[in-house]
């Protein structure tokens, strides 16, 4: 039997009758037990945030501490972090490495959020009659948080959600994925050992279906930060009443390679950005336009790059690609590339499976209306698309109904601003892939890719609520 696991309730392990097996991803072999929630945890859970909330207010700089603490000893177990994301979710062990760094920073960024968090000055006296008052501004947290994460990045998404809830005062009630819960069950012990109050921090771990939709349903929830599926998030907007929402959710990010492309630059980003996680990253390179005038150079390129990319165990070294979350998951992709080839398209590198491994795929001859372009296929599958016109091409690219990231590649400063003003997505980067992100810039999406930001300033920003306080000066 592997690593055994409690739910973490009011800053104690909690035992359950029912266990969550966690399979390591490449052997599938089981690696740990989890304690599954039932709705009693669950109530326990949101009655310990709810009751921490409202009697054990922390300081600013007290959330500071243990903020920056939790950071520091992230740190120090980097290895076990590290090692721990490779057999939950097949993550290639250098990247799950980043992944631990990347949290560390963002659970730094939160702390020193912490102490920055104000309100403003409002000028009422200047209305007419109101010219013996004064009025200022304050930030007051929400209340108590509902964060639901997914299973690509098991620890850093997880952070982008617990940490600023906690720098803006909030306490947080966590249902992680339940293919890749410990590492928050082990960031919880982080909290623990770095001295957070009890009920702060919360993690109840069970099926979207029973424990998702509990905390869908309590009042006592007053803002769901969600990443996850656009199915999903539609469901949590139409259920929550007038709850507060962040949601990050579905995307099939496009990229342009002009004719006027550093395409040496280009095939090199693009073949590491599309396949990192087996493709299972919302900014993912998905949808590649590339000019007719540059395409059989930049194709000739990319496949080169992309046959440089070690496929294989997650845990050696060297594994630029290991399995995706299951067989189930990669025999989808496998089926949309193969529905995608009976009407029309053309592989032209990859398209084998061995299990949960799907090998770095790419198509052309595709058409708008194939899975594998018009959908998140959220795989390592990549469609190659020429184009003539920019403008033209902006248009086919807006078209989706997703608008999260996207990239375009030029060394045209005209077509450049073109792009950044008409490509429709929350964040557009220029000579580089759309999977570019650091963890302190504001990260969201338009259309069906979600609302809100990500992004420790801006989510403390989305957790803390602005009260006007005016005073009557009598005078």
């Amino acid at each position: 039997m592997g690593k055994q696991f409690k739910l973490y309730i009011e800053g104690e392990w909690i035992d359950t009758d029912d266990v969550v097996d966690v399979a390591n991803k490449y052997t599938q072999d089981t690696y740990a037990t989890v304690a599954k929630a039932s709705e009693k945890e669950v109530d326990q859970a949101i009655s310990a945030a709810e009751r921490a909330f409202k009697e054990q207010q922390m300081s600013p700089y007290k959330r500071y501490q243990v903020l920056k603490r939790v950071s520091e000893l992230l740190q120090e177990n980097k290895e076990e972090f590290a090692k721990t994301i490779t057999m939950e979710a097949g993550k290639p062990l250098k990247q799950a490495r980043t992944e631990v760094d990347r949290a560390t920073q963002t659970i730094e960024l939160s702390a020193e959020e912490a102490k920055r968090i104000h309100g403003e000055g409002v000028p009422v006296e200047s209305a007419p009659g109101s010219e013996n008052r004064m009025a200022f501004t304050i930030k007051v947290p929400v209340g108590v948080v509902g964060a639901i994460s997914p299973f690509n990045f098991p620890l850093n998404l997880v952070s982008h959600k617990i940490a600023p809830a906690i720098a803006a005062g909030n306490a947080v009630v966590l249902k992680p994925a339940s293919k890749t819960p410990v590492a928050s069950l082990m960031l919880a012990e982080m909290f623990h050992e770095a001295g957070l109050p009890k009920g702060f921090f919360n993690v109840v771990v069970g099926s979207g279906s029973t424990v998702g939709n509990q905390m869908m349903k309590d009042r006592r929830i007053q803002l769901y930060t969600f990443t996850g599926s656009a199915e999903v998030g539609l469901k949590l907007k139409q259920n929550t009443g007038l709850n507060r929402l962040i949601l990050e959710l579905g995307n099939n990010s496009p990229v342009i390679v002009d004719k006027e492309a550093d395409i040496d630059a280009a095939a090199k980003n693009t073949a590491a950005k599309s396949f990192a996680f087996a493709g299972q990253v919302c900014l993912s390179v998905q949808r590649l336009y590339v000019h007719e005038d540059v395409r059989q150079e930049f194709q000739e390129k990319f496949i080169k790059a992309v046959k440089e990319l070690i496929v294989g165990d997650p845990s050696d070294d060297q594994t630029d690609v290991g399995p995706m979350i299951s067989e189930d998951e990669a025999k989808r992709a496998e089926q949309w590339v193969e529905e995608a080839k009976q009407a029309g398209a053309t592989v032209v590198h990859g398209g084998k499976r061995e299990g949960a491994l799907l090998y770095p795929t790419v198509l052309q001859n595709i058409t708008p209306e194939m899975k594998v372009v018009c959908e998140e296929i959220f795989a390592p599958v990549v469609s190659l698309l020429p184009f003539t016109d920019i403008k033209e091409c902006i248009n086919e690219v807006n078209k989706s109904q997703y608008g999260l990231q996207g990239g375009i590649f030029t060394q045209n400063l005209d077509t450049a601003f073109y792009a950044a003003k008409h490509v429709q997505v929350g964040g557009l980067m220029i000579n580089d892939s759309s999977q570019y992100r650091v963890d302190l810039m504001p990260y969201g999406g338009v259309k069906d890719s979600g609302s809100g930001k990500e992004g420790p300033k801006y989510s403390v920003e989305e957790m803390t609520e602005e009260r006007l306080v005016v005073m009557n000066l009598n005078q």
